[in-house]
Order: C-alpha cells, then structure tokens, then sequence
C-alpha cells in the first residue's frame, strides 16, 4: 500500500515549526492567525520581500537546499542594504507535491542562514501549485540610521564589496566541475549583512547588487539626483573570473546579476573609515569610481541611453577616455 502523504499541518510541525532562530522579541509565532513581535522603541522597522518562481528564477531539478539558502539570502541582501539587522520572516510555499526528501532539504539550507544571522520564522503559509517560494523578512534599524539609495553627494567615491560578476558566470557553468567556486557564489550567495551595518554613518547612500553593478548604481544615482564615472580597470575582478571568461569578466560584473553584494557612496573624507570596517569584517571593498554634479536626462530609459555620453552613469579607462559600450539590458519580468 503506497503511504500517504502527510497533511499540510504535519509538515508544518514536522518541518517550519521550529526552522529558524529563537528569538526574545517574538512574543508569539507559528499557531496562531498572525505572529506577534515586539519592536523596540528607539527603531524603526524595515520590511522586503522577493519570489522564487521555477521556470523564472531558476530552472527544474535545481537544488532544493540552495533554493532554500537563496530564497532567504535575496531578502537578507535587501536587508543589508539599509543597515538594519534581520530579524524575523514569514514564508509562502507554494509545491506542486508533499516531497518530503525536498522540503528536508530545502529546509535545512534556509535554516541553516536563518541561524546564522538570527532570524526566526514566525510565520506564513504551505499550499499546493507551481513550485514558488516568497520570503517576506524584516528587520530593525537605529531610528533615523537607516541607510537610502537618495543620499549621494558630488565629490563622494564609489564602492562595491565582493567581486561582481563570479554568480553570472557560475550560473552560466553550473555543471562545469572546473568553474564549481562560480557556481557556488550563484548557488549560495552570502549577503552582506554585517558590511551593511557597519556603514551606518559612513555611506552617504547604499544599494544591493542584484540586477548588475550597473543598473543598481544607476538607480542609486538615479535616485539621488547624481552622475557617476566608473573606472573599468578598478572593477575587483575575482581570479576564478578571469582564468574561466577572459575578456568577458568586465562585462560579467557590471551586468551580470544575481551577486547581492553591495554598492554605496561615501565622502573621500570616510575612506580610512570604511577601509577599516572591511579589514575588521575580512570583507573585500573596492573604490570603483566616484559621484559628479546634478544628475541630467540620461540613464537607462532616458535620451541618452545607457552607456552613452550625458547618462547618469559613464564608464572609463585609466587615461580617463570614455568607454563606448552598450550594456546588456537588465533582466524584467514584463518586457522581453
């Protein structure tokens, strides 16, 4: 006789019940209609979230443990992005069977981040339908610390943690055993959560990679009202980049996506400061470029196009001539 599968609430005790962190702040949690937190009075609450679609953001057969670790991981990105601290999530996962070697697994890789930074599942819902995951997470920041994207200034320089790029080409080279560390970063991105924090008071503004270097400091840019140059020679190009794509690397990290590091602004006068934070996390922080004047009419989707002369963001060499390539357009859901 084929056993039967377990019914929505014994999976749910069985394996979300107790997935994340425990935590003081959660006066009630799964069980009930709605959780129940307390916000300390000195904070403000940061809320994101972000879908996991099969077919969209990742193709049949993939990892249910890495999906598990990614789902979280795109919201802790966001997270980090304002300097706030995770704090607890709410899940909606949506499976077209009760697998349970899968949820194990799933579980097990979003349990294991949730831990590490401390976040409690106090939440969500299990129903049957295409394979979906959605993560709503929020966090806490010092109030009026958070950081924005609006908050570049002219004369600021321009950063970017980690090295943009390696997800794009491991997405690229999932099953090639000579590009596995790739792979991995696209697989397990690991977001900059603590970086985040620690530029509370440094960074001018900030903003998580996950569409491309440049197309998120366009929206930074953008949404500051600034122009920008980006020095092509300073992007911190990874050596696994290099060995495995050559002369692709560059455009890999400005337009390659799915990194989830972070991009941000900072006064020339906060340079020791922020160098100092990155050596103290054993985070690597590149300077890549530096903020103009006034933003103008340019940027993608405006009259002077991306990659042109007059657009919020430029691109140059070393000898400050200006580079004349025309990025790949940014991934979007609704136009092709």
């Amino acid at each position: 006789m084929p056993a039967v599968a377990a019914s929505e609430s014994e999976l749910i005790d069985r394996f979300f019940r107790e997935l994340g962190a425990p935590r003081s702040d959660v006066v009630l949690g799964i069980g009930d209609d709605a959780a129940l937190l307390t916000v300390a009075a000195d904070a403000q609450l940061v809320l994101t979230t972000d879908a996991l679609v099969e077919g969209v953001h990742f193709l049949p057969g993939a990892s249910a443990r890495s999906l598990g670790h990614r789902a979280l991981a795109v919201n802790l990105s966001d997270i980090a992005a304002m300097g706030a601290s995770p704090s607890w999530m709410l899940l909606a996962l949506t499976l077209p069977q009760a697998d349970e070697d899968w949820l194990r697994e799933f579980c097990a890789g979003m349990a294991a981040l949730a831990r590490a930074h401390q976040v409690a599942l106090v939440g969500g819902n299990l129903s049957r339908g295409p394979l979906t995951i959605t993560v709503e997470l929020a966090g806490l920041v010092p109030r009026g610390q958070a950081l924005r994207r609006d908050g570049a200034q002219p004369g600021d320089q321009l950063y970017v943690s980690g090295t943009p790029g390696d997800a794009a080409a491991g997405r690229e080279r999932l099953h090639d055993p000579a590009a596995a560390a790739l792979a991995r970063r696209f697989e397990y991105p690991q977001p900059r959560v603590a970086l985040g924090q620690a530029l509370r008071g440094l960074a001018s503004a900030c903003i998580d990679v996950s569409d491309g270097l440049y197309v998120d400091a366009t929206r930074l840019l953008q949404a500051s009202g600034r122009t920008a140059q980006i020095e092509i020679e300073r992007l911190p190009l990874s050596p696994q980049l290099r060995q495995t794509c050559g002369a692709e690397a560059p455009r890999l990290a400005l337009w390659g996506g799915e990194d989830y590091e972070l991009c941000f602004s900072a006064p020339p006068g906060q340079a020791a400061a922020v160098a100092a934070a990155a050596a103290r996390l054993g985070q690597q922080v590149s300077c890549i470029g530096s903020v103009d004047g006034p933003g103008g009419p340019g940027g993608p989707g405006g009259p002077g196009g991306p990659g042109t002369p007059g657009s919020t963001l430029r691109l140059t060499s070393s000898n400050g001539d200006a580079v004349m390539q025309l990025p790949a357009p940014s991934f979007d859901h609704f136009r092709r």
